[in-house]
């Protein structure tokens, strides 16, 4: 799947992944290939996305949002 991580100056993370961990406001949730659409905010802590290699990248936030949408994950958040 595709994930795009962004703030509001800069991209963080731009390329295919495995999966996405998120840490949503009402808990943490990870994010799979062909997930269901949805939109959810998201409370201070660690995205962590697993690249198509394997290799697992982290960002602190301290919130944001998480949409996903026919296999392409947007993330956009405010950097800790």
């Amino acid at each position: 799947m595709k994930v795009y991580i962004l703030t509001p100056t800069l991209q963080l993370f731009d390329g295919d992944a495995r999966a996405v961990i998120v840490p949503g406001t009402q808990g943490q949730f990870e994010i799979l290939e062909r997930h269901a659409p949805i939109v959810s905010s998201l409370g201070k802590g660690v995205v962590t996305v697993t690249d198509s290699q394997g290799e697992k990248h982290q960002f602190e936030i301290t919130k944001g949002f998480v949409e996903v949408l026919q296999n392409e994950v947007n993330v956009l958040v405010r950097q800790a």
